[in-house]
């Protein structure tokens, strides 16, 4: 039975954060309509906000970054057309294969780098001729931040040009391209600068309870609606979500700096206990190896002082808006309690 505690510090993942009292305010104080009919005037304002806010013509809320992304997958390909994508991106192997077994989507993994970049020389080999035989390649999709890491802006400008070089569309699944953002001290356009169409998930840093936003041009959201209809995704009163995210990308991405630095504390003062191996953090997650003898053990103890954390021998620990410098310093003492 798990234990009982008044607050949880929870490192499993940036998605657990809670709504604040203010963003449950401006819930509460939302006006609606309905979405469906594009008359709920909080999703539209969200809507119009994040376009603007990230350099796009236009915006469509849904559920979840799962289906930003497929959205913009099947906006993209059409049946028996492929996408080139990174062998760790979520939109290959973390979103359930959406894209091939609801558009008829081929993705073609390819190795990601030690920097979570993809080799453009890997890129254009991957890119198939215009022969029967083949599937279309239609579009490179990135990831970034991928598993915490930011790939360089140089290189991301060179992707996605070598891509519309050789006549593909360009995606990014910016689940958390804040975090991007904020890491490399740019403007969200900068960041995005590139790409035809992008996902920015609201419910993880930013601490949103719900939503992603897939912004692009305004023909191809039109068309998003459709998809996003036929997946389910078509919601009512949605505005008392969507003030939530709104409230997050007004107030809650330049914070996201204090994840970075918890992040960094707490892996520095983890590193200094011998029996782990642990990465420093570009943003706000990082990966601890731990010995597999200790791995049950441990777990039971981080409960038993009130921590959560997907404790394995490959371990993620994630700092969000919740995680606080005093909780930062909790863990690491826990951690050297049970080593000592």
């Amino acid at each position: 039975m798990s234990e009982r505690h008044e607050h949880w510090i929870d490192l499993r993942s940036d998605t657990v954060t809670q709504p604040s009292a203010a963003m449950r305010a401006a819930m509460a104080a939302a006006p609606v309509g309905d979405d469906v009919y594009a008359d709920d005037p909080t999703v539209n304002r969200l809507q119009d906000y994040a376009a603007e806010l990230f350099g796009f013509e236009a915006g469509l809320f849904a559920p979840s970054g799962t289906q930003t992304n497929l959205i913009a997958l099947l906006g993209h390909c059409g049946r028996g057309d492929e996408y080139l994508v990174g062998q760790e991106a979520h939109t290959y192997k973390y979103e359930g294969g959406g894209a091939a077994v609801l558009g008829s989507i081929q993705p073609q993994p390819i190795a990601n780098q030690a920097d979570g970049s993809i080799l453009l020389s890997d890129i254009a080999a991957y890119i198939k001729p215009d022969d029967m035989h083949f599937a279309r390649t239609r579009l490179l999709a990135l990831e970034n931040t991928i598993g915490g890491r930011v790939l360089p802006q140089d290189y991301v400008l060179a992707a996605t040009k070598l891509a519309h070089d050789k006549g593909l569309a360009t995606h990014l699944d910016g689940a958390r391209v804040c975090n991007a953002a904020v890491k490399n001290g740019i403007s969200l356009r900068a960041q995005v600068a590139g790409f035809d169409t992008v996902s920015v998930c609201l419910s993880k840093g930013l601490g949103a309870p719900v939503g992603s936003v897939l912004l692009g041009p305004k023909a191809f959201i039109e068309q998003g609606k459709r998809w996003r209809k036929m997946l389910g995704g078509g919601m009512r009163q949605a505005g008392v979500i969507a003030a939530a995210a709104q409230y997050a990308l007004e107030n809650n991405v330049e914070r996201l700096a204090e994840d970075h630095q918890n992040a960094a504390d707490l892996s520095s003062g983890l590193a200094q206990i011998e029996q782990l191996s642990v990465t420093a953090p570009q943003t706000n997650i990082f990966y601890v190896e731990i010995p597999e003898a200790s791995v049950a053990a441990l777990r039971e103890h981080l409960a038993r002082h009130g921590i959560r954390a997907s404790i394995g021998a490959h371990t993620r620990l994630v700092t969000h808006l919740d995680v606080s410098r005093d909780d930062v310093q909790k863990t690491i003492a826990a951690f050297k309690d049970f080593f000592k």
